[in-house]
């Protein structure tokens, strides 16, 4: 097929469209993202230097908001990995799963995982003096948390490289260590058993 109209030319010319359409579509959301995610800090500076009396619990308050954006992400990644596992590499559902993981992750959870991180040793700190058995058992459950958050991250390039892939069941099986992680966390926040 000498002329460049082959079904080889036909599926890279499909692939090139495919990015151009996506590229202002990914620009607007990453702009919105950074926009709410610079609000979000404003509003948190705002309060910290207008520190009202109810100020720990603004904290608190922000706090919570971070991890169920991230918890949100942990939740909804796997099954973005299910359904691309079961797409045809290079297919154009593959290619939309591809970008789905890729802003979901960039866009949404990092930031979620960073703010959790940064306001929650700011509450075990200020409130607590890092003391407690609860304490303890709740960070490291967190830490085990970011394990499985960047884990996800290497699968997303993984799948973004269209390499080896893990099979549907397997991810199946990986959606629920958020689900139990999250579970023991808000146990050991609220009933602080030791």
């Amino acid at each position: 097929m000498a002329d460049g109209n082959g079904p080889a030319h036909q599926v890279d010319k499909r692939e090139a469209d495919n990015r151009e359409a996506g590229q202002p579509a990914g620009r607007r959301s990453a702009i919105r993202a950074f926009v709410a995610l610079f609000v979000f800090i404003a509003i948190l500076a705002g309060v910290y230097l207008a520190q009202p009396d109810n100020f720990i619990l603004y904290i608190k308050a922000f706090h919570v908001i971070a991890v169920i954006s991230w918890m949100a992400g942990l939740l909804y990644m796997p099954r973005l990995f299910i359904y691309h596992s079961d797409a045809e590499p290079g297919s154009q559902q593959s290619e939309t799963f591809k970008m789905m993981e890729q802003r979901l992750y960039r866009i949404i959870m990092n930031p979620a995982m960073m703010i959790s991180w940064v306001l929650g040793l700011y509450l075990a700190y200020d409130l607590y003096d890092f003391q407690g058995g609860w304490l303890h058992a709740k960070i490291g459950l967190v830490v085990l948390m970011t394990v499985v958050h960047v884990r996800f991250g290497r699968a997303v390039r993984r799948f973004a490289a269209d390499g080896q892939r893990k099979s549907p069941r397997y991810w199946r099986i990986v959606n629920e260590l958020p689900t139990i992680l999250m579970v023991l966390i808000v146990i050991l926040v609220i009933v602080k058993p030791f």
